[in-house]
């Protein structure tokens, strides 16, 4: 366990299924981070509209997310193509989004006392939520190969949809996220761009790791 010297925040945007949410695990458990997918808040939001068409408002999205057990946002059910979609709708609403930001902000720098810091990955992470943020990271993956990695999420959950759907998805998601007009995905010039195409989720997380043991003087 690595002994707490100050308070560590790491803010990481990426596209979809770029490898992001695998290296904030692992650069929460190593540096005993509390770690937030910004993105499964929105997918329990989108499922929340999927499920209360006729109830869904500002007010319900508020007490839920004021209430969330985080173990909820482990639910498959979040992992599936229509609730991404749903997600991708919900948050081009600046109401929803400035809701979501609050409770994102709230576990980016006020994390339970036991944690070292935090670590964030979504889309505006860097650019709007931890714009302050001690280390900065853009991980990106070529379209074919995020394209791949969700396939086989989709298989493992036994989704009949085709490489061919994901891909369109996929590709969809990310004309979405980089055109909103509202938080939308961009690469700043002060965060880090690790392309994870060729890589492997060890070397990935070595190389991140370098770069801040040496910034923490680990």
């Amino acid at each position: 366990m690595i002994k707490k010297k100050k308070f560590i925040t790491v803010a990481i945007d990426s596209p979809a299924a770029a490898g992001a949410g695998t290296q904030a695990k692992l650069i929460s458990k190593h540096y005993n981070l509390f770690y937030l997918d910004t993105g499964k808040i929105y997918r329990y939001i989108g499922l929340l509209k999927l499920h209360n068409k006729n109830k869904f408002s500002y007010n319900l999205i508020r007490r839920k997310i004021g209430d969330i057990k985080f173990n909820k946002l482990k639910n498959k059910r979040l992992l599936s193509n229509d609730v991404a979609i749903s997600a991708s709708e919900i948050a081009k609403d600046k109401k929803i989004r400035e809701i979501v930001r609050k409770f994102q902000q709230k576990c980016a720098y006020h994390p339970p006392k036991r944690y070292n810091g935090s670590v964030l990955d979504g889309r505006d992470i860097i650019t709007v939520q931890m714009k302050d943020a001690m280390f900065k990271f853009f991980i990106t993956a070529s379209l074919t190969e995020r394209a791949k990695r969700r396939f086989e999420e989709y298989k493992n959950l036994k989704s009949e949809i085709t490489y061919k759907d994901v891909l369109k998805s996929l590709r969809n998601r990310d004309k979405s996220d980089k055109n909103r007009k509202y938080g939308p995905l961009k690469k700043t010039k002060d965060s880090v761009l690790i392309n994870t195409t060729k890589l492997s989720k060890k070397a990935c997380f070595n190389k991140i790791k370098s770069m801040m043991d040496k910034k923490l003087k680990y």
